[in-house]
Formats: structure tokens, C-alpha cells, sequence
């Protein structure tokens, strides 16, 4: 990999601002930075070369950055959420249980035997899409709309689970024959970010943390910056020795982490390196590999994606049943963490038939498009619901 093609990803990392700049369609940055690289990978032009060494490091880097943001996204420590985690989790196990029967369903009709593979991607939920979509809306709040507070709880309960349980599980179904040790190795890396935990809660109730971060900032060290990277790749380290993906030890570390809260400045640095550099690069180069071509070989595998999209928004749509309003099922739906690593997981182990991983990708931007959709119906509501009677202009003959 040389400079000029490190300048060229990161000039198509723009494509996912540019894509997602109209504020109204709520399209993810990372659906034009995927299609960037889909057009310049193997796909089109050929011109990013996935299988570089240099850049397949770089993107596992941007990969375990990734999982380690989401893993902050995850409202552990909001007491308000925790009150609401036993219905959050009704529905969670509801999705379950249904994305189980549908993703053996699924796998047979196809003659894939990926159903277990299928079912952890159809339960999922992707917190770092939607919480911070949760938290943008006015869904609550004192101005907030009162009929909507429990469902929002709920929700954010519900996608907490879901993203945690489909992440721990993912490596423990998409390699059947080495799952009692893929089950080693993440309890060696949960053990890790126990560990993690306790240290960190330590320094912040020593002072510890706090001297650090005085120091770091007079003196413009990063200081927390470089000790959270450390710790992230050492984590990866652990991932990496015991045959785990470093999907887990970066969502891990990133749990730990939102358990004792993260620092505010710390957190703007590691939405610059994610944001900025890492994390763009990663969903490039994604993009890069995936080859859209095997569609044509395969054309069966498109209606696949469609399948496993469409069947990812039902089975969250299912948990009307049991009281929660249409929208916000259909925008627990979105699904991007798991499917990558899924991906990624996949094709690094050879897993993944012809055509599959495209697949896959495909039913995940299924459910993001009708997450955009149901979040645009929400948005719309609780503004037409706020909106009072004296701030209605009238109406006359």
C-alpha cells in the first residue's frame, strides 16, 4: 500500500458525509463509504486491492476501533435504562427466538447451512446506529412527548441486549467445529475486560483518572487517548493468541469502559480517529471486497439478502405482540456491527460461499433503509404531538 492509495480511501471516506448530508433521509456515513469502496474494489475498477497486507492491518485497526465505539455507545451505566431491562429484554428474547426459526428457514431453502449464522444477524441490533439516532430525536426529556418515555426505555434496553448477546455470539456459530474453542477464547477476553473494569473504576475512585486527565490536558499529552489504544490492542492481542475475532475484544474493551464512563474528552479524540481516519478506511476497504459480480453467478443470493432483510425487520416487528409501537421495532431492526464481522469473520475463515458475504451486507442495508424510514415517521410524529394548539396557525374559510 503507498500513499497515494492510502490519500485515495481516505478522499472516498468522504462519500459518506456527502451521501448522508440531507439531515431528513437518516442514511449512515458508513453506506457511502461502503459503496465508495465497492465501485473501486473488486467490484469495479479494481483499483483498492483488499488482500494488501498493509491494508488489511490498517483496516483490522479501523475494525477493533469500530467495535470499540459501539461497545461505549451501550447505556450501561444509565440507571433509567436498567428499569426498563426486563421488558427490554421480553422482547430481545421474543426476536430470538423468531430470527432462530427464520434463519435455519432461510438456510435450508437456500442450501447454505449457515442458519445459526443467519439467526444471530437476524436477532441483531446495532447500537452504534441506533442509540445515537435514540438520542438525537426528542423522544425524551422533559419536552418530550410523557406516552413515549417507557417505549424509548424499553428500546434502548432492547438493542443493548440484542448487541451484546449477537456480538458474544457470533463466534461461537459462524465456526461450528471450533466452537468450544472460539468459547475459551472469549471467556479469556470477557475475563480481560473484567479486569479492565476494575482497574479503571480503581483509578476513577482513587483521583487517579482525574490527575491524569489535568496533567494530559495542560500539557497536551493524550494521555488517556494512548492509554485507551493500548488497551484496546492489547485486548486484540489476547483476541488474536486465542483464535477469537477482534470484534469481541474491541466491543469488549468498549463495555468496560462505558461501565466506569467514559471521559468526555476522550471521547471526542476517539470519534476523530474512528470517524476520521480508521473507521472510514475500514468500510472501504469492506466495500473493497465485496464483489457484487457473483451476483451474477449467482443470482439466487440476492433474493437471499432480501430474505434475511426483510426477515430481520419482521421478526422485530413482531414484538407488537407484546406492546411496542411499529416504528420502534422497525428501527431495532438496523443491523450493521454484526453483519461486518460476520463478513469479515467469514471470508477470513473461508467460511462463506460465492456471493454470501454480498448477500449478507445486502439484508443489512435492508434493515438500515427501513430504520431510516421508520425514523423519519417517529420524528415526524413527536413533532405534529408537541406542537401546541397555540403555535397551530389557524385555519379559515
Amino acid at each position: 500500500m503507498t500513499f497515494s492509495t492510502l490519500a485515495l480511501v481516505i478522499a472516498l471516506g468522504l462519500f459518506g458525509p456527502i451521501l448522508a448530508l440531507r439531515v431528513r433521509w437518516h442514511l449512515p456515513v458508513i453506506l457511502g463509504e461502503l459503496v465508495a469502496g465497492i465501485v473501486f474494489g473488486a467490484t469495479g475498477f479494481g483499483v483498492l486491492h483488499y488482500s494488501d497486507p498493509i491494508f488489511v492491518f490498517l483496516a483490522d485497526m479501523g475494525f477493533a476501533v469500530v467495535m470499540f465505539v459501539a461497545g461505549t455507545h451501550v447505556p450501561v451505566r444509565d440507571s433509567a435504562v436498567r428499569s426498563a431491562l426486563d421488558s427490554g429484554a421480553l422482547r430481545a428474547v421474543l426476536v430470538g427466538v423468531l430470527a432462530a426459526a427464520g434463519g435455519f428457514g432461510i438456510a435450508r431453502w437456500f442450501d447454505t447451512g449457515h442458519g445459526a449464522i443467519y439467526a444471530v444477524l437476524m436477532a441483531s441490533s446495532s447500537a452504534a446506529l441506533v442509540l445515537p439516532i435514540i438520542d438525537a430525536l426528542p423522544l425524551k426529556g422533559k419536552d418530550s412527548v410523557a406516552p413515549q418515555g417507557k417505549p424509548v426505555l424499553a428500546l434502548t434496553a432492547q438493542v443493548a441486549i440484542a448487541d451484546t448477546a449477537c456480538v458474544v455470539a457470533l463466534p461461537l456459530v459462524i465456526d461450528p467445529a471450533n466452537a468450544g474453542r472460539a468459547a475459551l477464547g472469549a471467556l479469556a477476553v470477557a475475563g480481560c475486560a473484567v479486569a479492565l473494569y476494575f482497574l479503571l473504576r480503581r483509578l476513577e475512585e482513587s483521583g487517579t483518572r482525574r490527575r491524569i486527565h489535568k496533567v494530559s490536558e495542560d500539557r497536551s499529552f493524550a494521555l488517556e487517548l494512548r492509554g485507551s489504544l493500548a488497551i484496546l490492542f492489547a485486548l486484540c492481542a489476547v483476541a488474536t493468541q486465542t483464535h477469537v475475532s477482534i470484534m469481541l475484544a474491541g466491543f469488549a474493551a468498549g463495555l468496560a469502559v462505558a461501565a466506569v464512563g467514559e471521559p468526555r474528552r476522550v471521547a471526542k479524540q476517539l470519534f476523530a480517529i474512528n470517524d476520521g481516519f480508521l473507521g472510514p478506511l475500514f468500510f472501504v476497504w469492506l466495500g473493497s471486497r465485496l464483489n457484487l459480480r457473483d451476483f451474477g453467478t449467482h443470482p439466487r443470493l440476492i433474493l437471499l439478502g432480501l430474505a434475511l432483510g426483510l426477515g430481520g425487520v419482521l421478526v422485530h416487528l413482531a414484538t407488537r405482540l407484546i406492546g411496542q409501537p411499529f416504528a420502534f421495532g422497525a428501527l431495532a431492526a438496523a443491523q450493521i456491527g454484526v453483519p461486518v464481522a460476520a463478513v469479515t469473520v467469514g471470508t477470513q475463515l473461508h467460511i462463506l460461499v460465492p456471493g454470501e458475504a454480498a448477500a449478507l451486507m445486502l439484508g443489512a442495508l435492508c434493515t438500515i433503509a427501513v430504520a431510516a424510514l421508520a425514523t423519519s415517521r417517529i420524528a415526524a410524529r413527536n413533532s405534529s404531538d408537541t406542537e401546541g394548539p397555540q403555535q397551530r396557525k389557524p385555519v379559515h374559510d
